[in-house]
């Protein structure tokens, strides 16, 4: 057997090659776990933990809310919620400066409130709103930018799994972390429109002003056409947040409220609700399957003592609080550009919680600056997965050198909002306190 500090550099060195190579990163991840539980504690240990922990992983009740918020943004998008949500923000946005990326921006943050997913957010709104900008005469890194940018929000406005996943792999309340979500989502679309504003002003022919203009009347009339996402996010959250369910049962309650709406809108058959199903078995497998592989992983470095070694090593450091915080972003930053969210957090947190508790941050605050993170390497060449997303989803012809430019603004606007959540905690912790 090999000592831990070799297995480990073994392990994780056989991480990145299999990444490289293009191999699924929950089954890199597993495979690497169980490859340095092998070689630091035998062969029994490995086999143990390969027969336990996948069952044990996704044996959760608090894991089970994921499919649920799944289903329901796959319902939510059966109903085409997001064309009500579309044509509502259209009328109130369009007189302004960029404002259709204005309305894609709040559209996809109302979206959130239902999807939960930001690569299910982007897919859809490229679909819908990329034709109209061009036809309109937007610039294309203007248009796919804010459609990359906007699908992030939905990693911070609940419901979200993103959040889902945090809370279990810190043992901390999953009702708190998507409350806490509301305010920092919210701030962060007007931080965009604002963002986007300054873009068009800046850059008239970027932007080019409709002709038409909309009535206040036909503005008020298309507000009752948004009542079904308005419905979902108040049985979600209000439920959450009066108390009257646990998240899991949010989840499937909003999921069933979803399935009444797809059949009062008349927008649903046998053929579609089993391929809506499908797609949202798919998408809860593939990310229990990161889940799991981060799980082995995370057993590889807790069995052989590396977590508490390097966390009892970084507090020996005795830096300013600040300081571990600012090492924490870098790092996560640095693997988003690798790799995705769900994987990093799983990878990261069993050693960077210990430190970050130790130095006296609020777990529920860490939550939502960890998932800004995750908003941020999300659109962050080289691999930014929801530039990709919008660019394989663009029905008109687009380059991805296009969606990354058009990104890096949104990118700074990300940061912005990091600066004001670390400044100001406040913004995050004020709703969780007021849930007993």
């Amino acid at each position: 057997m090999f000592d831990p500090a070799t297995a480990a550099i073994i392990a994780i060195g056989l991480l990145f090659l299999l990444m490289l190579a293009g191999v699924h990163i929950g089954v890199a991840m597993g495979l690497c776990g169980l490859l340095g539980i092998y070689l630091s504690m035998g062969e029994f240990a490995a086999l143990a933990q390969a027969g336990s922990v996948p069952f044990s992983t996704v044996n959760s009740f608090t894991l089970a809310v994921i499919p649920m918020f799944i289903l329901m943004g796959s319902l939510a998008t059966q109903a085409r919620l997001t064309t009500d949500l579309y044509a509502a923000a259209h009328n109130w946005f369009a007189k302004l400066p960029g404002g259709l990326a204005m309305t894609t921006t709040m559209a996809s943050a109302a979206f959130g409130a239902a999807s939960g997913s930001t690569m299910v957010n982007a897919a859809v709104f490229t679909k819908m709103a990329m034709p109209e900008m061009t036809d309109a005469g937007y610039d294309k890194r203007l248009s796919s930018g804010s459609i990359a940018s906007a699908g992030v929000l939905s990693a911070m406005i609940p419901p979200s799994v993103l959040m889902v996943i945090y809370a279990i792999t810190t043992e901390q309340s999953v009702g708190k972390m998507l409350i806490a979500g509301i305010i920092p989502g919210l701030m962060t679309a007007f931080i965009f429109l604002g963002g986007i504003y300054v873009w068009a002003k800046l850059k008239p022919h970027h932007a080019p002003m409709p002709e038409h203009s909309v009535s206040f009347s036909d503005k008020i009339g298309s507000l009752k056409n948004t009542w079904g996402i308005l419905l979902l996010f108040a049985l979600v959250i209000g439920g959450i947040y009066g108390g009257w369910f646990i998240p899991t049962y949010a989840g499937a309650v909003g999921a069933f409220g979803a399935f009444l709406i797809v059949f009062m809108k008349r927008r649903a058959d046998f053929a579609t609700l089993r391929e809506t199903f499908l797609e949202a078995i798919l998408s809860s497998a593939t990310i229990f399957l990161v889940v799991i592989g981060g799980m082995l992983f995370a057993r590889f470095l807790t069995y052989t003592g590396l977590v508490s070694e390097v966390s009892d090593w970084l507090i020996t450091q005795e830096l300013p609080p600040f300081a571990y915080l600012m090492a924490f972003a870098v790092l996560f930053l640095i693997l988003g550009c690798f790799i995705e969210p769900i994987a990093i957090i799983v990878m990261t947190l069993p050693v960077m919680f210990p430190v970050m508790m130790n130095v006296g941050y609020d777990p529920i605050w860490l939550g939502v600056v960890v998932i800004k993170m995750c908003e941020i390497s999300l659109i962050t060449p080289p691999v930014g997965l929801n530039a990709f997303v919008v660019r394989a989803s663009s029905p008109v012809p687009l380059r991805l050198e296009q969606v990354f430019a058009g990104v890096l603004p949104f990118i700074l606007m990300e940061v912005v909002a990091l600066a004001l959540l670390i400044a100001f905690p406040s913004l995050v912790t004020f709703l969780p306190s007021l849930i007993s």
